[in-house]
């Protein structure tokens, strides 16, 4: 993982290969046992999770058929329905002692929705609001998703984050509604006309999200 930003005692990591869900699982354990905070930014390999609100009727095939086409899956204490995450997305995580920094989870959720929105308008053009029906982030026409929302506070130290759909096939959604929607409703920079010199845009983008929401915090 290389270091690439350190402001306010958050240090923040961008991580050039895929890491398996469950290394980031000890990862952020570990984490809030120490209260060391961090931000990273990486990609997972296929896999679906479910949060606490997880339905059943959700989840569109068999665990057995999920061993087959070799998708992981893990049940978390994280807020939300089922989600998926596979490469070519761009997933952050945020560890945040809320305690330490007198800063209240409401105020936390309402800097990481600035911070991904104001990132993604400057990175490549594109506005993304809000769903008052549904976590995440949408098209202005609130009928296709583009960023997974999920954050777990324990103890007053957050985790979990968001997945904002990059180049990835979404081809892992269509094995779950996810988070109660269809997967149709799904979208991804590719499917709106934004992949071209990804791989730079990836970096602008974590480096314009990291330095907004460092500028928020206290």
């Amino acid at each position: 993982m290389q270091k690439f930003l350190h402001q306010k005692g958050l240090p923040s990591y961008l991580f050039p290969s895929i890491v398996p869900y469950q290394r980031y699982l000890d990862f952020q354990e570990n984490s809030r046992k120490n209260r060391r905070e961090s931000m990273l930014f990486l990609e997972h390999s296929p896999c679906l999770t479910g949060g606490i609100g997880a339905k059943a009727e959700n989840l569109l095939v068999s665990k057995q058929r999920l061993e087959e086409l070799g998708v992981d899956f893990i049940s978390l204490p994280r807020g939300g329905d089922f989600t998926a995450h596979e490469p070519g997305q761009i997933v952050g995580y945020l560890h945040l002692d809320l305690k330490k920094r007198n800063l209240s989870l409401g105020d936390f959720l309402r800097n990481l929705n600035e911070s991904l929105v104001v990132a993604v308008k400057d990175t490549w053009g594109l506005v993304v609001v809000e769903n008052p029906k549904s976590p995440g982030l949408y098209t202005v026409d609130l009928k296709q998703k583009l960023i997974s929302e999920g954050i777990f506070a324990k103890s007053y130290f957050t985790s979990f984050g968001f997945a904002l759909n990059g180049i990835n096939s979404l081809k892992t959604f269509s094995l779950i509604n996810p988070c109660g929607a269809r997967s149709e409703d799904m979208t991804s920079l590719s499917n709106l006309g934004f992949s071209e010199g990804y791989p730079k845009k990836r970096k602008e983008f974590v480096l314009r999200f990291s330095k907004h929401f460092l500028s928020l915090l206290p």
